[in-house]
């Protein structure tokens, strides 16, 4: 794919920040987003997207807990695999009506994609990625009983929250069959996989794979797919509009189009926070020192311009 551009929309995309986390909403958001995508398909790129779930596998979780004495429930990995294809859905159904009245000949697919982990990650040792809701003491001392749950308490939000896994992903599974359909399919076709970052399985002896209570980081995710399809450019999209330095401080610069050598300096001064730019500065970095050519951060609103060079923050290889 030389023209082929990896976006990695954001759970949020289909939420917004005190919304009523309702299906309506988060149709009328991803409404918002795709003709930005439809520009990028109008302009003659090849399209593959990614995104998150944070918010639809917390809702999933509180279904879980309201719905327990009628219906068991179900383990992490199986709520990835359903809000994949939630969202896929969504995604599917949003862009094929943009498609058409853009007179645009082009499908959309969704892969639910699964994702290798290394069983003895360091990560399932020390569970730090907080999911669900918060909880107060009474009710973290029980979970931590009942369930095994690492709890972890938040001063700000004076609550309880529970810590999962979140392991490296080492391989995409069905990377090779979206590679060959990729290469073989005549028509025109948007992927639209790894969502959430993938459910993550590991490998057991004999070659079956087991899905494991653990979540990816979907940018990692995204960068491994975009290395896996070869593409030359990933943009991850979040809810403003570039990377800045000294973010919320004196002296606070949003970064334009700048060299690698300077985003691995930026980020070595620690300049973007663990909670929210930094992982997506890792895999940003991640994908260009893998051989990647071009890295973007911006906002839905912003993205045409970026990946045209005239807005977002823009990271060159070379």
């Amino acid at each position: 794919m030389a023209g082929g551009i990896l976006v990695a929309l954001g759970g949020n995309a289909l939420h917004r920040s005190g919304g009523d986390n309702s299906w309506n909403e988060a149709r009328e958001r991803m409404r918002a987003v795709v003709p930005n995508l439809v520009a990028i398909l109008r302009g003659g790129d090849e399209l593959v997207l990614t995104h998150g779930n944070g918010p639809q596998v917390g809702l999933s979780l509180r279904q879980n807990e309201l719905a327990d004495r009628e219906v068991p429930r179900r383990p992490l990995d199986v709520l990835g695999a359903e809000t994949q294809g939630q969202i896929g859905y969504l995604i599917q159904t949003e862009m094929g009506s943009a498609l058409r009245r853009a007179r645009i000949e082009c499908s959309v697919l969704t892969v639910i994609s699964r994702m290798e982990v290394a069983p003895r990650d360091p990560a399932f040792r020390h569970p730090s990625k907080p999911v669900g809701r918060f909880y107060s003491e009474e009710e973290a001392r029980l979970f931590r009983k009942q369930f095994g749950w690492t709890m972890s308490f938040d001063a700000p939000r004076h609550g309880w929250r529970r810590l999962v896994p979140s392991p490296r992903p080492v391989r995409w599974l069905e990377g090779p069959a979206v590679r060959t359909l990729l290469a073989g399919l005549n028509e025109r076709w948007v992927p639209v996989v790894a969502g959430g970052g993938g459910i993550p399985v590991v490998r057991r002896a004999g070659g079956a794979y087991e899905g494991v209570e653990a979540v990816i980081d979907k940018d990692l995710g995204a960068a491994l797919v975009a290395r896996e399809l070869d593409l030359p450019t990933l943009a991850i999209v979040t809810d403003v509009p570039g990377a800045a330095v000294s973010f919320g401080r004196p002296g606070e610069r949003w970064l334009g189009q700048i060299t690698l050598e300077e985003l691995e300096r930026h980020h070595s001064r620690g300049e973007f926070s663990s909670g929210s730019m930094g992982p997506k500065v890792e895999a940003g970095l991640e994908f260009l020192r893998a051989g990647g050519r071009r890295f973007v951060i911006t906002d839905i609103p912003s993205l045409p311009r970026a990946l045209k060079g005239d807005a977002g923050t823009r990271v060159l290889a070379t």
